[in-house]
């Protein structure tokens, strides 16, 4: 990874926040989009645009994938490629709440080497690079070190606890949640939760820069199979994301149906 790409990436998206800014409790123009994969608004756009003209002017050789451009085969060619969220809560965002997000990461071969999670309404930016550790506006940040499933306190949809993804019963946890799957694990990172789960399929550039930044904390971030994750894919899905300290994520796998 250069030594500059985590600085490239939150300029970027700082840049990116003051333009959502312009346009949030303005009522910019939206539409949905097709397959109901929700709403997309003038903001993600303009937003992608200005970061896919600034990022790959300054590095023309890396690929490029994003929520709101048009994908094509060229960035498995590349041995690095930009991940990007232009607006990670676009409802949130319509709905006047404040916890959306931009993000934006790099991977390398396969791993996030540099990932930055910013939230301007809320003015924090979550920025890790491999092998550096993790901050929140310049302090250090780690997670939860609780150990035990029953009463911990997980971000999650509702939908994750029904009886098919937990054979032995549904732990009695508590559960939260915000609209930004970005922002939830920035938040397991620090520890202001215990555990983050999403149990169904999940697009990269959900979760590419999130979890370098849970991982580079300390926390254990899997696929629901336990597997590492493993980014620009030909098809850019994981099958879900896990994130926890040592011991609470063995606990979770363990309680987690396995599946086909």
């Amino acid at each position: 990874m250069p030594a500059s790409d985590l600085a490239l990436l939150v300029e970027a998206a700082e840049a990116a926040g003051r333009i959502a800014l312009r346009y949030f409790g303005q009522r910019p123009q939206t539409w949905e989009k097709g397959g109901g994969a929700g709403p997309v608004t003038q903001a993600d756009l303009e937003i992608d645009r200005m970061l896919r003209t600034e990022l790959r002017a300054a590095r023309p050789d890396y690929g490029w994938l994003s929520e709101e451009t048009e994908d094509g085969p060229a960035r498995l060619e590349a041995e690095r490629t930009f991940i990007v969220d232009p607006l990670d809560g676009t409802r949130a965002f319509l709905a006047g709440e404040k916890s959306f997000a931009i993000s934006i990461a790099v991977a390398d071969r396969g791993r996030v080497t540099a990932g930055v999670v910013h939230l301007p309404k809320l003015g924090r930016t979550y920025a890790a690079a491999e092998g550096q550790g993790a901050w929140r506006d310049g302090e250090r940040i780690r997670p939860s070190d609780v150990r035990i499933l029953e009463g911990a306190t997980i971000l999650a949809p509702r939908n994750n606890f029904v009886p098919e993804y937990w054979p032995q019963g549904i732990p009695a946890i508590r559960r939260h949640f915000r609209p930004s799957l970005a922002y939830r694990l920035c938040l397991a990172a620090e520890g202001r939760f215990d555990a983050m789960l999403t149990l169904r399929d999940t697009w990269e550039w959900d979760v590419a820069a999130g979890t370098l930044i849970a991982a580079e904390a300390g926390a254990v971030v899997t696929t629901r199979d336990g597997d590492a994750p493993v980014f620009n894919r030909e098809l850019p899905r994981l099958p879900g994301v896990v994130v926890a300290g040592q011991a609470l994520h063995a606990e979770i796998l363990a309680r987690l149906a396995r599946r086909a």
